[in-house]
């Protein structure tokens, strides 16, 4: 028994092995992509166009481009090339969704359960993503801090971590923070928020805290420059301190809303304090507040067509998105979903037929527009030279349904080639049976009827071709 789980644990460790050194990629310096489509998404798209990267960003796009002696040279004749797609609300690679004790958990943070093993991570870059915005859920009507990062799937987790996106936090509105559907244990008291009212108390409680700790350590820093002696700072308050940042202009507020009456509320609110909600999440009802959220200047990262799953979602549109953008707010089409962040391409394409956006509008709902969100847009969510090489190639226009990704670059590296999936789902196959036969509690064959043979598994990238949906956290 001993000796098979040491080959069980062995051979298992040889997978996972085998899998990350398929997602590191050999890096050349330089790489060529040939004679594509390219969809620049900020400068429109370009025929018969070569783009060049070099150490990890775009060095140059157009027509006859040459590389050197040593570079990776890509046909992609009859393919298209477009920037890779960012998903503005994601809760992928999370060991730990909520902290749902308290109401305000603005200490809590994403970053301490980023799990870089999640699979899920391999099937979003078969579907071109490159970029997620980690968010904690929706428990909380303040709740922790999220995390920005680039898809480097089997790479240790300092690698992912996006550098210099500005910081964000979690806040929500609605059903979840006052916990509509979750009833408290027999004996227990119900946590406070219980009504939306409740819930904008907890926010204004939350910030007039924040603003006479920040007046405090305002204070202690002027009596340091006037040199007097002996000062004493205040006592540092972790929950308080991502809301001063907020209120400096530091944090990035991405807020959970349904309903029209609690987006005013919160933008209300914001406004009394003096900072700008970043995103509204979900947003299912922006369209009938659509020049409200623009004249503050949020942005919406909304569904394409999912709703009525709970009341509050009920009066949602399929053409909130279209709405949103003809009143000028910068909106992205997000998943919430480790599912449909597989095909975010497909979910921005529905815009065109709800709404008539155009397809440029369309691609920025999953590029530039969530970048901005983000506060990246100068590092990614466009092909331009100088950009970060976050690019996916794909074997068809990415609106159609018949469009594969055939390779995904994150900063100039490969670290998604379907030809090379396609390759290993034979070894991929083997190493399966050879766990199964490992198996310490596998149960000895006898006399009789053999026991049924395993269903066949997918590989990740049959995973990423399914095109079932579900799985979403509405978080």
């Amino acid at each position: 028994m001993k000796r098979q789980t040491t080959l069980l644990i062995a051979s298992m460790l040889f997978l996972v092995s085998a899998t990350v050194a398929q997602t590191r990629p050999s890096a050349p310096t330089e790489t060529l992509i040939r004679n594509a489509t390219v969809l620049t998404v900020s400068r429109g798209t370009l025929r018969n166009t070569d783009v060049l990267i070099r150490n990890g960003k775009i060095a140059a796009v157009g027509q006859n481009l040459r590389a050197g002696a040593n570079a990776r040279v890509i046909d992609a004749t009859g393919k298209y090339v477009m920037p890779g797609i960012i998903d503005c609300h994601s809760h992928s690679m999370i060991d730990a969704v909520n902290e749902g004790t308290l109401a305000v958990t603005s200490m809590a943070r994403i970053r301490d359960v980023l799990n870089p093993t999640d699979v899920d991570l391999y099937r979003e870059l078969a579907g071109g993503v490159t970029t997620l915005n980690i968010l904690h859920g929706s428990a909380n009507a303040i709740g922790g801090q999220n995390t920005v990062v680039k898809i480097k799937y089997g790479r240790p987790i300092e690698e992912f971590i996006f550098p210099g996106a500005p910081p964000g936090i979690k806040f929500a509105l609605g059903e979840n923070p006052k916990r509509s559907n979750f009833p408290p244990l027999p004996g227990q008291p119900r946590r406070y928020p219980a009504t939306r009212m409740g819930v904008e108390e907890t926010i204004r409680d939350a910030f007039t805290r924040a603003r006479n700790y920040k007046a405090e350590w305002d204070e202690y820093r002027a009596r340091l420059a006037r040199g007097e002696k002996n000062v004493i700072p205040p006592r540092r308050d972790l929950q308080l301190e991502p809301l001063v940042e907020i209120l400096e202009g530091k944090r990035l507020v991405h807020a959970h809303c349904y309903r029209a009456d609690e987006i005013l509320m919160l933008l209300r609110l914001a406004e009394e304090f003096g900072f700008k909600v970043r995103t509204l999440q979900h947003v299912l009802e922006g369209y009938k507040v659509a020049s409200e959220i623009a004249r503050h200047g949020a942005g919406a990262s909304a569904f394409a067509d999912f709703w009525a799953y709970k009341i509050e979602a009920y009066d949602a549109i399929p053409y909130n998105a279209a709405i949103m953008v003809r009143h000028g707010v910068n909106v992205s089409i997000n998943s919430d979903s480790d599912e449909r962040a597989r095909r975010l391409n497909i979910e921005a394409a529905k815009m065109m037929k709800y709404g008539g956006l155009t397809e440029e509008e369309a691609l920025k709902l999953i590029t530039l527009n969530p970048a901005w969100q983000l506060g990246i847009d100068d590092r990614v969510g466009s092909i331009e030279v100088g950009k970060d090489a976050d690019l996916a190639i794909w074997s068809g226009h990415p609106f159609s349904v018949y469009s594969r990704v055939e390779m995904t670059f994150v900063d100039g590296e490969l670290f998604f080639d379907r030809q090379q999936d396609l390759a290993r789902r034979a070894e991929l196959e083997r190493e399966r049976v050879q766990l199964e036969q490992a198996e310490p509690n596998r149960p000895p064959a006898q006399g009789g009827t053999p026991p049924p043979a395993p269903r066949p598994r997918r590989t990740a990238y049959e995973h990423a071709d399914d095109i079932w949906d579900g799985g979403e956290h509405d978080q």
